[in-house]
Formats: C-alpha cells, sequence, structure tokens
C-alpha cells in the first residue's frame, strides 16, 4: 500500500475552478501511474484522469475542462478542474497503480492504492 494525500477540494459556483493536490512518496511517484476518480452520491466511482510520465489520458465528460499534471521535484500530481459544472459534484480520489490501463479502464478493483478522499461542490 502506497500513502497518497489529497487536499484542495471545496464549494465553488458553476462556471468557476478548483485545484486538486495529491501527495505521495518518491518512489511511489517514480513507478506507479497516478490517476483522479471521483464518486457522486448514489452513483459508482468513475475515473476522470490519469498521468503516466507525460502522458495524460482524461474522461470524455471532463476533457478540454480539467487538466492533470506532475511536479517530479515536489513528487504531486495535480487536477485543475476549470468550467465546473455541478454534475462535477463528487468526492474526488486520487489513486496509484503500477497499471496505467487498470487507472484508464476504471477497473476499480484492481486499484493498488487510494487516497482518502476530497469534497468537491460545485453550486448552480
Amino acid at each position: 500500500q502506497v500513502q497518497l494525500v489529497e487536499s484542495g477540494g471545496g464549494l465553488v459556483q458553476a462556471g468557476g475552478s478548483l485545484r486538486l493536490s495529491c501527495a505521495t512518496s518518491r518512489r511511489t511517484f517514480s513507478v506507479y501511474a497516478m490517476g483522479w476518480f471521483r464518486q457522486a452520491p448514489g452513483k459508482e466511482r468513475e475515473f476522470v484522469a490519469t498521468i503516466k510520465w507525460s502522458d495524460t489520458y482524461y474522461a470524455d465528460s471532463v476533457k478540454g475542462r480539467f487538466t492533470m499534471s506532475r511536479d517530479n521535484a515536489k513528487n504531486m500530481v495535480y487536477l485543475q478542474m476549470n468550467s465546473l459544472k455541478p454534475e462535477d459534484t463528487a468526492v474526488y480520489y486520487c489513486a496509484a497503480d503500477l497499471n496505467v490501463e487498470s487507472l484508464r479502464l476504471g477497473r476499480i478493483e484492481r486499484i493498488h492504492s487510494w487516497g482518502q478522499g476530497t469534497q468537491v461542490t460545485v453550486s448552480s
């Protein structure tokens, strides 16, 4: 198990922006693919974005609005969320796995490690 610590959630109006952060160890950061997932009330956890080295993948629902990035010096990944919509409201989770496809394809049960989650609420 690896340690993942998210931060940056909060309440924002529709059309606004938030940036989520996920901190981990240097070893994790150097070998694992990292991802973001979200889970809205009453819904299943779903894939949002993933990054492996410099390659990024996004869910269609966030493409063009969200950007995932990494800071190698700080062992951090970020999710910049712009043009937020009420339907983006969810608990957002940072995830890590050796296989980027497990993240990209949303194979929830196979993903190695999860953060504790951070709430994002978008008001209309």
